[in-house]
């Protein structure tokens, strides 16, 4: 098994547990935690694509992962202010019972 090899396998390891984790759970909180976790995987590949592709020195995987990064503290900054502003209206992070929102 080359070095490349277990990084993706890592990688796809941590992105399933993350979409069992985002499709399964009720809590809001912990579905956003799934998601997380799919993008940590996402950076994980890239980096390692990175560091064993055919030039590692022009650092273009690390700017793909920096923004990636980037994207994901945005994600979780407006995911938990929308968890929060729901739980005060609803008293509830459940998402089975938040019925308002379907049209």
């Amino acid at each position: 098994m080359t070095p490349l090899s277990a990084y993706l396998l890592v990688g796809a390891l941590v992105f399933a547990i993350g979409l069992a984790a985002a499709l399964t759970r009720r809590n809001a909180i912990l579905v956003l935690i799934g998601i997380e976790l799919m993008l940590n995987a996402a950076n994980l590949n890239l980096i390692a694509f990175w560091r064993f592709g055919p030039n590692p020195e022009a650092l273009i995987g690390m700017m793909f992962a920096i923004f990636s990064i980037a994207v994901a503290a945005a994600e979780a900054a407006v995911g938990l202010g929308l968890v929060i502003a729901i739980y005060r209206h609803y008293n509830t992070t459940d998402l089975d019972q938040l019925n308002r929102m379907k049209g």
